[in-house]
């Protein structure tokens, strides 16, 4: 079975900022975490309304921080960043399917296509620091081009630690199925550490992926408003049952101090919304949540939606 290490939570964008990460920590303290992507173009420019370019990773324990972008200078730069606020590792995004990332910045999935330009990336990144550095991909740009095995195999080759996959492909987004046998056809074929992404929601599903050559495993959208199954994984004993409405509170708490009231609130709302999921009465909470403007507000609200 995986150590705590080889469990990672998955760079969510908008989700996974520092409230979050910092709630995930307490419920899994040895858990890999990542940061939500992060622009090189952004961090270089230390653009004043994007709180997590200035994050400080020392005290978040074992936090690899996210780039994305299309220019090896700047990605390396961004890196060197990344290494100087703390974080553990750096990993490189080429793997993200939104329209603007994947065609319009020609960065994450695109470098799937233009294996010349990520292995210059690579390049550029792994000689300009000395932590560790990973990326994050997928099958293939489409059902016709599952060729991420010589992606991978470059990655290998150009000082790359280890790689996760996930299951789909650019042109599948997230639905349909993660095809595990595919990613564990790469893992037979390629020098490096292959951590497996898509569809892992339990212990049973990291039994499996075992069995097919995955070196760690990376949960994604199953945290969403459950970040005690990273705890539970992990085997770090979180009890769900007697502090669920206490923790909703404390993320809470962490959003309102890192984004102010003002901004936190209305970004608070989705995740009240992924606590409250499969709950008695959860739609009627969703669209209480939904019009409050104030921290307080919230709090009555969680109280007594998850007292009763």
């Amino acid at each position: 079975m995986f150590k705590p290490n080889q469990i990672f939570s998955a760079p969510l964008a908008g989700i996974t900022d520092r409230p979050y990460r910092l709630i995930l920590r307490k419920c899994a303290p040895d858990a890999a975490l990542v940061t939500e992507m992060i622009s090189c173009h952004s961090l270089i420019a230390s653009a004043k309304n994007c709180k997590r370019n200035f994050d400080r990773y020392d005290a978040e324990g074992q936090v690899g921080a996210q780039i994305f972008g299309a220019e090896p200078k700047l990605m390396a730069e961004a890196a060197k960043i990344l290494e100087a606020q703390g974080a553990k590792w750096i990993d490189i995004n080429m793997g993200c399917p939104v329209p603007k990332v994947a065609t319009r910045a020609g960065a994450g999935a695109f470098l799937m296509r233009d294996h010349k330009l990520a292995e210059q990336i690579i390049n550029a990144v792994t000689g300009a620091v000395k932590i560790p550095v990973s990326i994050k991909t997928r099958l293939g740009w489409d059902d016709a081009h599952q060729d991420s095995a010589e992606l991978l195999n470059i990655a290998a080759n150009s000082g790359i630690k280890f790689a996760a996959v996930h299951g789909r492909t650019r042109a599948q987004g997230y639905t349909g199925n993660a095809n595990w046998n595919k990613i564990s056809e790469f893992a037979s074929v390629v020098k490096l550490p292959i951590i497996f992404n898509g569809d892992i929601k339990t212990s049973t599903d990291m039994i499996e992926v075992e069995k097919l050559g995955a070196s760690g495993v990376m949960v994604g959208r199953a945290l969403l408003g459950n970040p005690w199954l990273l705890g539970e994984l992990t085997n770090s004993n979180t009890k769900r049952a007697n502090n669920k409405k206490d923790l909703i509170i404390e993320h809470l708490n962490l959003v309102v101090d890192y984004y102010g009231e003002k901004a936190g609130i209305p970004m608070f709302r989705k995740h009240a919304a992924w606590y409250s999921n499969g709950m008695k009465d959860s739609a009627m909470f969703r669209t209480r949540a939904n019009k409050i403007i104030s921290e307080k507000e919230m709090v009555i609200a969680i109280k007594e939606f998850f007292n009763n």
